[in-house]
């Protein structure tokens, strides 16, 4: 520890800090421009000088380090003079807009010289003016109101890992610009935008929107991915016209293009605005009352009918937990039907059944601030920033701050490869043999765990069975490149796994899922003096759907039939069934074969995102009532009997859980759009018609809050952050057992297929939703199909040529695009599109898929 005194007071603080912080803690204020906690300091702004005693000159707070013994003065007549002349200089160039400059009223530059007294300034110059780039999509940039704090350059680089933006030139001429003067290449985050202290960097979808006073700030959670950002929506006549984020929240005011672009969505004229149903071929216009009571008496039919058995339904990642609890309690407690599911089903909920089996829970094991005190991070078939860029952020973070080993690993380069220590770049569709090797190698190198793992010998032989030669061999990946990850994985004692799509949707998922996690047992990772491991979902709210029993396997809490359906029944005074309902699969062939006639879908379009959509199609013409729940008119909800309009995420009120189980709850920041609901106030109504007849009974969420708590066991009304009113219970029983692993040989391509097809995440948009959003469209418009460069030259295509992909089950016309890191004869599309049909090419929900590929 260093002892110092600030302005007479004496403290202590660890070596290294700075004279900033130092000052901080005693509630000291020393102004600043440039200085921006999250970032490393410049120093270019000289507003925060000091005096030290016994240096003959000012020094920076903001980047000199405390020493022992020396005496600070933060304020004197020559200081605040100095400040003020400083400030006076940056004011030479600086145009006088600010009546026409977005920044206007939350100008750090404005507030610093209204703090400073700087009323006047007594320099001049001839005043040249820079051109504005206009150019740049959603991002605006006028070189004239620059300070050149450098804070845009330094979050872009160390926070997103990007280099878009440079300090360029020299003199007089120095402008912050892409190097090369090209229009922007970036991913459009936007936290340049929120780090500029003035008006040099704006949003281009928020220009003269209106002055930030006269909107309306709510804090919420981001309906996007399952990182769960804190944001403000900022509101004015009933639309969202920004979304921020403060850098004082849980990710530091961090955002993706989603975040804070995305809201556009949300604003979309293609929102439905009424309910519709459906007369002859055609949706139409229809009361709430009427279209409430249509669907409550079809599927009231239904159900009596069959003791349930003849209804179904498909919930949602995108709306809050307590909505889900409603959905599941409609389906079970008044249609008496356990026929329930959700997209997981494709791969995140089977992944959390292996991961509950081994560990005792579902989802991450700490917060994901856990992962900045890692010694090492092993990446495994994720690509971070496009599935849940909170987690990219982070890693970056400790990568290069904190010298933490990062290996990533999988069959597709991801943007973490630029950060990486080693790259372990697997052939498709050898998932399982790449995790099961780095187990292997992890034993071998004598770098296990020292921890008491249960069923860890059967690992052992099971790993005994398979030969490096062998899982190199499948793999593509060498023993020394096992050995050299494994010994990289295991630095520093404080290990933290991430996984996604690219294991949770692996042709042999069960062994890659099982893998990873033997992998975070045996390194240590799942320990309490471990990082965790974390396993990724694209949305929002997928983890928090599975905790409120949104599958057939479990009751909310992952409570069994058999142990919980009582105490359900009791509390809902409703006859839960106590017979495990069919998954999304076998709903599909239910309803093939006729046994389901009415299925219920909220917030979901399982047209566009589940295996052989031709064959979805097809089924979903059979129902004799299908309802959807949805902002928009999907593709399922064009073949649907009643559309009922629902509210986005920004005009509801309850809580969301992201992977890393945060559960955060928040409120509504405008009303919903035209004539629509949340999907609480329609399950709630028809939850009351079906079973009593009567109007619906408004539940608060306090009550329902207690309710879920009560039943589920999973919950807690004990939060453990401010605003919150409900948290997860501390009572999990951790457990550690590994699985031995026994990886499928993967399936060689077809001779008239020869191509292996992944369709997943970009980082522009999340799910389909944004692809209703003109500001990701903006930067992401349409699908594409992307091949190697050698493929491409080998078939002499260009960038942009038209190609047709053809499977067993169909084809489609997409654009191509070139890459020099995928490897031949693997193939990506992005799976947003609804326009592509992509799911057209797939016979199931694992990837690779096998394809062929032609020009035109």
């Amino acid at each position: 520890m260093v002892t110092l005194t600030i302005n007479g007071k004496e403290i202590q603080v660890p070596k290294g800090t700075t004279i900033l912080d130092a000052a901080a803690e005693l509630g000291i204020t020393i102004p600043t421009l440039c200085w921006l906690k999250k970032v490393s300091t410049t120093g270019a702004c000289r507003i925060c000088i000091v005096d030290i005693a016994g240096v003959d000159r000012p020094m920076t707070a903001c980047n000199t380090p405390v020493k022992e013994g020396i005496s600070v003065t933060t304020s004197t007549p020559k200081l605040e003079e100095t400040r003020k002349k400083t400030l006076e200089l940056m004011l030479v160039n600086h145009p006088l807009d600010c009546p026409v400059c977005d920044a206007g009223g939350e100008c750090k530059l404005q507030d610093t010289c209204y703090s400073l007294k700087v009323d006047k300034n007594s320099y001049g110059a001839d005043l040249e003016r820079l051109p504005i780039r206009y150019d740049w999509k959603l991002l605006e940039s006028d070189p004239n109101r620059c300070i050149l704090c450098e804070k845009c350059v330094k979050v872009c680089r160390e926070i997103v890992g990007r280099e878009a933006i440079e300090v360029v030139d020299r003199g007089d001429n120095t402008i912050i610009d892409t190097m090369t003067r090209e229009p922007l290449d970036c991913d459009f985050c936007g936290n340049c935008i929120g780090a500029c202290p003035t008006g040099t960097l704006i949003s281009k979808p928020f220009k003269f929107k209106g002055r930030p006073w006269t909107f309306d700030v709510t804090p919420s959670v981001c309906a996007f991915c399952s990182t769960g950002c804190q944001i403000d929506y900022h509101a004015k006549d009933g639309r969202v016209e920004r979304v921020t984020s403060s850098d004082d929240g849980f990710n530091r005011g961090n955002l993706c293009v989603n975040g804070r672009f995305g809201y556009a969505a949300f604003n979309s004229p293609a929102r439905i605005t009424e309910p519709l149903i459906k007369d002859g071929s055609n949706l139409k216009g229809a009361s709430w009352d009427r279209a409430l009571k249509t669907v409550a008496e079809g599927f009231k039919d239904a159900a009596a009918d069959s003791d349930g058995n003849a209804v179904a339904g498909i919930g949602s990642p995108r709306v809050t937990n307590e909505e889900s609890y409603l959905f599941q309690k409609f389906l079970r407690g008044a249609l008496g039907s356990n026929n329930i599911d959700s997209e997981a089903r494709l791969g995140y909920l089977p992944s959390q059944v292996i991961q509950w089996e081994m560990l005792g829970y579902s989802g991450g094991t700490f917060s994901m601030d856990a992962i900045e005190k890692a010694t090492a991070i092993i990446v495994i078939g994720a690509d971070l920033k496009a599935e849940s860029a909170g987690f990219a952020y982070r890693v970056i973070q400790v990568a290069t701050k904190n010298n933490a080993k990062l290996v990533v690993a999988g069959s597709r380069p991801s943007s973490m490869n630029k950060f990486a220590n080693a790259f372990l770049q697997c052939r498709p569709g050898s998932e399982a043999w790449l995790v099961a090797g780095l187990n292997k190698a992890v034993l071998a190198e004598g770098l296990a765990s020292a921890g008491n793992l249960t069923e860890l010998e059967g690992l052992k032989s099971s790993l005994d069975l398979l030969s490096f030669e062998r899982i190199t061999e499948i793999s593509g990946i060498t023993e020394i490149q096992l050995r050299e990850a494994a010994a990289l994985i295991c630095s520093g004692g404080r290990t933290a796994v991430i996984y996604g799509a690219g294991v949770i949707r692996a042709a042999d998922s069960r062994n890659a899922v099982a893998g990873t996690i033997d992998l975070a047992l045996l390194t240590g990772a799942v320990a309490d003096t471990g990082a965790g491991i974390y396993p990724l979902d694209e949305k929002n709210n997928t983890q928090g759907m599975l905790d409120m029993g949104i599958c057939p396997e479990y009751l909310p809490g992952y409570r069994t039939y058999e142990h919980a359906a009582a105490a359900f029944s009791s509390a809902w005074n409703r006859a839960v069934p106590v017979v495990q309902g069919k998954d999304l699969f076998q709903i599909i062939d239910a309803i093939e074969a006729g046994q389901i006639k009415a299925l219920y879908v909220m917030g979901s379009d399982p047209l566009h995102y589940m295996p052989n959509r031709t064959r979805i199609m097809k089924a979903l013409q059979k129902l004799e009532l299908l309802v959807v729940q949805d902002l928009f008119l999907t593709d399922t909800a064009k073949l649907a009997h009643v559309v009922l309009p629902a509210a986005s995420g920004a005009e509801k009120s309850g809580s969301f859980t992201s992977a890393d189980n945060r559960i955060q709850c928040f409120t509504a920041a405008v009303k919903p759009a035209g004539d629509a609901r949340s999907d609480a106030d329609i399950l709630t109504a028809l939850y009351s018609l079906v079973t009593t007849g009567s109007a619906p009974v408004q539940v608060s969420l306090d009550v329902l809050h207690h309710e879920i708590t009560t039943l589920s066991g999973l919950y807690s009304e004990v939060c453990d952050h401010e605003g919150c009113r409900m948290g997860r219970s501390k009572n999990r029983t951790a457990t550690s057992v590994c699985l031995p692993l026994a990886p499928l040989v993967p399936t060689p391509a077809p001779t008239n297929h020869a191509f292996a097809l992944t369709i997943g995440s970009i980082l522009h948009h999340n799910g389909s939703m944004t692809t209703m959003s003109e500001n990701n469209m903006l930067v992401a418009g349409e699908a594409y199909v992307e091949l190697s460069c050698d493929d491409a030259a080998s078939m002499g295509v260009v960038s942009g040529d038209v190609l047709t992909v053809t499977s067993d089950t169909g084809s489609v016309l997409l654009k191509a695009r070139l890459s020099e890191q995928l490897q031949p004869g693997a193939l990506f599309v992005p799976a947003h599109f609804r326009e592509a049909a992509a799911t057209t090419l797939t016979d199931s929900a694992s990837f690779p898929q096998y394809v062929s590929l032609s020009k035109g």
